[in-house]
């Protein structure tokens, strides 16, 4: 098949490309030029703003493709746009979404492609909600639509995540035995997905029928606390067992804010997603072991010389006032008790 792939240099999109080259696949990528990707020399760019409607019609007019992977489309609006512009000239229509679009905490988990979408987790879950309804109200009529919803997933290009986000210098941390912020007791379950696994998932779906008219999820199955998640990539880097400092949730809510939009909308629930959907008609299997993954992904990272210094954010004023905090509240029970 010629497939679109829409953003094919992106983290998940570019082991996509890779892949669908590699299946036989006649692959052209549209983006906006800003950014390159190490895919095969054969596949063909176009280049467009995806939000100026104009321009992107102009750039796809002339394609003539069996499939579209559409992995930038965040709004309901970008959608209707999409249906508006492939509708009977395309057999197939792959929407990247995600895990968000379902309400957090889930009401049981594992969590099913058809657990409860609202109330929305986030503005941005709910935006791909929408656009999920406006592609599966076109199936049948414009296209036949597949939705995927990956997690986490990470790989070259990107870091690993933390507690407090995504910042790299939690990789020098790990590495030099600094203490590690984790929210709660570190108990909360957390699963991760290489980009490679959850690219040949996307390949699975594209011509497949049996993937016609459904949604997917792409997902880790290493479910382990975030407690397991640090002393593994330690394990995975050769790095001293990490030392690892909990603080309540509610109180790294409140003390640092500016740096907790993650752990309020993802990292502080406990869920699992089960891919036995995917497993069967996609062919998804979970193949990159969480520290095999680690250790590719920090390669990069050294590579580009992008892990930036353990004490570059404000972690260890974070750490220390917690350790003096809870110094006193031990003092002052000891006091009372007396």
């Amino acid at each position: 098949m010629h497939v679109l792939v829409v953003g094919g240099t992106g983290l998940i999109s570019t082991g996509i490309t890779r892949s669908l080259v590699a299946a036989g696949h006649d692959v052209t990528c549209l983006t906006r030029g800003e950014t390159d990707a190490a895919v095969p020399s054969s596949v063909e760019f176009v280049h467009a703003d995806r939000n100026d409607h104009d321009q992107f019609a102009d750039q796809v007019g002339s394609l003539d493709v069996d499939c579209v992977v559409d992995m930038v489309c965040f709004t309901p609006e970008q959608a209707r746009h999409a249906v508006e512009t492939f509708a009977g000239d395309v057999e197939q229509y792959v929407f990247c979404s995600t895990i968000d679009v379902y309400h957090r905490p889930p009401e049981r988990n594992p969590v099913t492609e058809s657990a409860a979408r609202s109330p929305p987790v986030s503005e941005y879950g709910r935006d791909k909600a929408a656009a999920e309804d406006e592609f599966f109200d076109a199936h049948g009529d414009a296209f036949a639509t597949t939705v995927l919803r990956p997690w986490d997933t990470y790989g070259d290009g990107e870091t690993m995540r933390h507690t407090l986000g995504t910042g790299s210098y939690y990789v020098d941390r790990i590495r030099k035995g600094k203490p590690i912020v984790v929210h709660g007791d570190g108990t909360s379950l957390w699963a991760s997905c290489h980009r490679d696994d959850v690219a040949r998932a996307f390949v699975g779906a594209v011509g497949n029928r049996d993937a016609y008219g459904e949604a997917y999820h792409v997902t880790g199955e290493e479910a382990i606390t975030w407690n397991q998640y640090h002393h593994r990539v330690a394990r995975a880097l050769d790095a001293p067992d990490p030392d690892l400092v909990h603080i309540p949730t509610e109180h790294l809510f409140a003390a640092v804010p500016d740096r907790t939009e993650m752990l309020d909308k993802h990292f502080q629930y406990s869920a699992m997603f089960d891919n036995a959907k995917a497993r069967r008609d996609l062919g998804f299997t979970y193949s990159i072991p969480l520290e095999e993954g680690v250790r590719r992904t920090v390669a990069w990272l050294d590579d580009h010389d992008a892990v930036d210094p353990w004490d570059s954010e404000d972690d260890d004023a974070i750490v220390d006032a917690w350790r003096e905090t809870t110094d006193e509240f031990q003092a002052a029970v000891e006091r009372r008790r007396r």
